[in-house]
């Protein structure tokens, strides 16, 4: 039976408010506060007063949910102390730029994003300003700069327009409209799993959006759910944070740990640093994929060095042992584009855009769309492929043809003296036990392609009759 508040001893509580309680006791309250619900029940009332409790439930509640109160908030409004100026409503944190601004929506490992109102046009934004640490850096400045200015040119529904781009206080940053929704993640941590049509409907979108932006040569290189916005107005997804994956890379030049992009998304040819193309994208998108359907990334552990090893050196757990009514077809799908060498994933996010979308037809009217068919995975450029192979024993056993009938025009007369007793003995080592048989089809068929061969070039200088005349 649960002791009451009185057996709990009360003055607990007030010392634990008064912040007079030993190191040792505090410990041991906030123990008993985990098992006790009379002690946090009096802690809330000894805290505030249910108007006041009312009134906080209220507020987070609203859509000014952005402007939540919290540590990792409090720091980002003091890093940006020293880059707004003062301005007459009091109920702005500043001015940036011209833009009044009226809260912080979140914080990045390279940017941080402020929801401004622009006084000239009456409307919300949200401007991206890189951060303080980066802004040493002159080529992260000037790639940031660059990279914004590239994806201002990629007009898709699928990819977050980009109003302006400019600089203040010489920090670069990036106007887009301010997206009143939630991100993919927010998404993924409230309804995971993702039932199978949701998850390729927003596939499908992103798809798109990515392959807008390679037609105009940019590539994300940061595809994770976190970068995948969700209007709660429409049915639609927009990609984000297009440019921060490549200032990263310029950044971390002269800064020891720096990992551009996000490790549990990232491709296995990032991880090792090597040059990336859109497929880089095609990979994070199977990963987010992933993530859609099992509630966590293909790739977890501890450390981010053990994400990176299993990234590039171990396989994905397939994804039907997490989730059983995942199609085979959609984890073919997932399985392409996790491979670890980019040319055994899907050519381009075109082609997989266009597959995506026959394969959610399909799944919406099975009986008059059918399935698509999955290219064969390729390899490595280093190793052969099974065209190749065909092709190279081809042409191995054509030469080895033509050199066995040279070999055998030049020895015809020792061929001919022998004798059939000969012929037979040799016959006799060939072991009745292997039930060998030879079929010559193959060699009949090289003769006869190389007799006529012969024939259309007889008339020529470089006949074989005038090579074998000249021997």
């Amino acid at each position: 039976m649960k002791p009451s508040s009185e057996q709990c001893h009360t003055s607990s509580v007030d010392q634990f408010l008064d912040g007079t309680l030993a190191p040792s006791e505090m410990a041991q309250f906030e123990q008993h506060l985990s098992t006790c619900r009379d002690c946090e029940q009096l802690l809330t009332l000894r805290t505030a007063d249910a108007t006041f409790w009312n009134d906080a439930k209220e507020f987070l509640s609203s859509d000014m949910n952005d402007q939540r109160p919290s540590t990792a908030i409090d720091q980002t409004i003091h890093d940006l102390s020293g880059l707004l100026d003062p301005t007459d409503d009091p109920q702005m944190l500043g001015r940036f730029a011209g833009y009044e601004i009226t809260g912080i929506v979140g914080r990045g490992g390279m940017g941080i994003v402020m929801k401004g109102r622009d006084v000239s046009l009456d409307r919300f934004v949200a401007i991206k300003v890189l951060s303080p640490h980066y802004g040493s850096n002159s080529a992260a400045r000037k790639r940031f700069a660059r990279e914004a200015q590239a994806a201002a040119a990629v007009v898709h529904d699928n990819v977050i327009p980009i109003y302006g781009v400019a600089q203040w206080n010489q920090l670069p940053f990036l106007v887009m409209p301010y997206v009143k929704g939630e991100s993919l993640q927010q998404r993924i941590d409230r309804t995971a799993p993702i039932p199978v049509e949701d998850l390729l409907g927003i596939s499908l979108q992103i798809a798109r959006g990515l392959s807008a932006a390679h037609d105009q040569g940019l590539v994300h290189r940061d595809i994770k759910p976190a970068n995948i916005l969700m209007p709660s107005s429409v049915s639609r997804v927009i990609i984000t944070d297009f440019g921060l994956a490549r200032a990263a890379d310029d950044a971390s030049c002269t800064r020891s740990g720096v990992i551009a992009g996000t490790p549990q998304y990232m491709s296995p040819e990032q991880a090792k640093g090597e040059p990336v193309d859109g497929r880089t994208d095609l990979f994070s998108l199977g990963s987010v994929m992933y993530a859609m359907a099992c509630g966590h990334p293909p790739f977890r552990s501890d450390t981010v060095y053990g994400i990176l090893r299993r990234i590039t050196d171990h396989p994905h757990r397939p994804i039907t042992q997490v989730r059983a009514d995942i199609p085979v077809w959609l984890e073919s799908i997932i399985d392409q584009l996790l491979q670890k060498e980019p040319s055994a994933r899907f050519a381009s996010a075109h082609a997989l855009a266009e597959h995506l979308e026959v394969c959610l037809a399909h799944l919406r009217q099975p009986t008059s769309t059918t399935l698509p068919k999955i290219e064969p995975v390729g390899t490595s450029d280093s190793l052969p492929t099974s065209h190749g192979i065909r092709r190279w024993f081809s042409f191995a056993a054509v030469f080895a043809a033509i050199a066995a009938i040279c070999l055998f025009w030049f020895d015809w007369p020792n061929l001919t003296s022998r004798s059939n007793t000969e012929a037979l003995s040799n016959a006799e080592l060939i072991d009745a036990n292997l039930n060998w048989q030879y079929d010559d089809s193959e060699l009949v068929r090289l003769e006869s392609e190389l007799e006529q061969l012969k024939q259309e070039l007889g008339d020529t200088p470089f006949s074989i009759d005038s090579v074998l005349t000249q021997e």
